[in-house]
């Protein structure tokens, strides 16, 4: 009898490895340039090779993998002018989202934000990890996009921040980061509970390009 547990056909194992995988990559279990090789990713996420190839061909499409002729898959680096690129549309797209929400959030969704905002300011003045800040900024930009309902703009995004995951947590350690970053996101909170699309977009969080430049 079969293991209900384990992924049986083609398509599930790859989606199995996919996301083991991915997951691997963004927590920072894989460096990058650190080579995949499909044997030992094979036994261990215990499934086949096809699996895994088939899981590193749409992580190339992802971004989070590229492939060295030759010489097999390994962990994409993603240069300081890639990250300033990718960012740059980012911006963009969640410029988007939280000009959306601005105009269609409802009050418990601009309760939620507020609330977010309030741990936000209690996380900093108590002096918490530069990680932690950085959990919550996403969790903020995650539930704009959420109650934005843009569904493009939110798939892209997800895409986008994969490839920049390496760059935001090394943002997310230097000196005074969290502070500065908490200024610009509750200007973004209350630009949203204003309701004001425009102001929204224009608090949206740009001093990134500049962290990443310097």
């Amino acid at each position: 009898m079969p293991d209900q547990g384990r992924p049986s056909t083609g398509e599930q194992v790859k989606r199995h490895a996919f996301a083991q995988l991915r997951q691997a990559i963004l927590r920072g279990d894989m460096a990058p340039a650190q080579r995949l090789v499909e044997n030992e990713l094979a036994e261990q996420f215990g499934v086949t090779r096809a699996g895994i190839r088939a899981a590193l061909i749409d992580l190339e499409v992802q971004g989070l993998v590229e492939r060295i002729r030759n010489r097999g898959s390994r962990v994409r680096v993603v240069t300081v002018e890639e990250a300033v690129a990718i960012t740059e549309c980012r911006m963009a797209l969640e410029g988007l989202c939280a000009a959306i929400t601005a105009a269609t959030a409802d009050d418990a969704q601009l309760d939620r934000l507020t609330e977010l905002g309030t741990v936000m300011i209690q996380d900093v003045a108590d002096g918490e990890p530069p990680t932690y800040h950085s959990q919550l900024s996403q969790e903020l930009h995650t539930r704009i996009q959420e109650f934005s309902g843009q569904r493009t703009a939110v798939a892209l995004l997800d895409r986008l921040n994969g490839q920049l995951v390496r760059h935001r947590f090394q943002l997310a350690l230097r000196p005074g980061r969290s502070q500065h970053s908490l200024i610009e996101h509750l200007a973004l909170i209350e630009a949203i509970r204003a309701r004001d699309p425009e102001a929204a977009v224009r608090a949206h969080p740009t001093s990134v390009i500049e962290a990443l430049r310097g």
